[in-house]
């Protein structure tokens, strides 16, 4: 049973491919036509939420799949130097705009490939600004714009909450990778701050080895986990969620609460899919006539906690109940 403040739809499922996932009501003014391209970096085991909100926003919208709407798809299967090669194919395959969702890699390599087809990103784990890749949140220039989910400021929240859960608990490991960098770093920053020792395993080529990863561990920082956000890591979440059970660790999660409901302790980050929606709404702005330089970049300020209660009886961990009451969602 999940008991909420706030009612987050999360859509899912396994697919061989990703199909369009929406078909909504018609809104008055009946949509343009839109083609648009879509990088993964690995092949998921179910559809990410951030993926089916965007579609079923285009959907609400008034795109049909196989009408006003085709979705040009390129999954790198874990091949994560091919980011540029899948992009100069969407730019070949003619696409109006670019949905650049989740890791740098990924809006890197859509600027490198095309100065003029319209991008609108989802960027998650870096700073947009800092990195150069738009001049502004409110001039962003050039043919970029999007959402910026402030989850490197939610690294020293998350990493306050894991404290308050476990104030015993002052050491911990994570794996982090290509896509989770930034917020490792920044992770590693806080943590001397609140009494919290971290030990970090790069991973590097997908899929992980999270078992034999797991043996370079020291035993005292073997009973926590601290993970940042990655495109990897959600797509592996099922996975993540039993390797954690099955050693008896304690985890707190970025961002996606598919951990949880797979079976892990807790996750707190940005809400993904309400700022994949707003994107959707971006996007269509773009296709009915406006430019990107003329849309400010968005900041998603909006952030979820979720507790599995569950794991916590399995694992023996008592939830304190300012923690508790805190949390957007509880699995009891």
């Amino acid at each position: 049973m999940m008991r909420r403040r706030e009612f987050i739809t999360i859509l899912g499922g396994t697919a061989a491919t990703w199909p369009v996932a929406a078909r909504a009501q018609q809104p008055s003014n009946p949509a343009a036509t839109l083609r648009f391209g879509f990088v993964h970096p690995v092949s998921p085991k179910g559809i990410p939420p951030s993926y089916v909100e965007f579609i079923k926003r285009l959907g609400e919208l008034g795109y049909v799949e196989g009408d006003t709407l085709t979705v040009e798809y390129i999954n790198l299967e874990g091949h994560l130097d091919r980011f540029g090669e899948a992009m100069r194919e969407l730019v070949r395959r003619r696409v109006d705009l670019i949905f650049a969702l989740g890791q740098e890699d990924n809006l890197r390599a859509a600027m490198a490939a095309t100065s003029t087809i319209p991008i609108v990103m989802l960027a998650i784990g870096y700073d947009p600004v800092a990195k150069g890749y738009v001049k502004s949140l409110a001039q962003p220039g050039g043919n970029v714009t999007g959402i910026y989910v402030l989850s490197l400021e939610a690294v020293s929240k998350r990493l306050q909450l894991f404290k308050d859960a476990f104030p015993q608990q002052s050491k911990a490991f994570g794996f982090w990778d290509f896509d989770g960098a930034d917020t490792w770093r920044a992770a590693t920053k806080a943590a001397p701050s609140l009494g919290i020792a971290l030990f970090g395993i790069e991973l590097k080529t997908p899929p992980y080895d999270y078992e034999g990863e797991f043996a370079k561990v020291a035993p005292e920082f073997s009973r926590a986990m601290f993970l940042p956000s990655s495109a990897v890591f959600t797509s592996d979440a099922e996975r993540l969620a039993a390797f954690a059970l099955r050693h008896q660790i304690a985890a707190c999660f970025d961002a996606s609460p598919r951990y949880v409901t797979a079976g892990a302790l807790m996750s707190y980050g940005p809400d993904l899919p309400a700022a994949a929606r707003r994107a959707a709404e971006i996007a269509d702005r773009i296709v009915r006539g406006t430019k990107p330089s003329d849309l400010p970049v968005e900041q998603s300020t909006r952030f979820a906690l979720t507790i599995n209660l569950k794991t916590a009886k399995i694992l023996g961990v008592h939830f304190p109940t300012t923690v508790l009451a805190s949390a957007d969602q509880v699995i009891e």
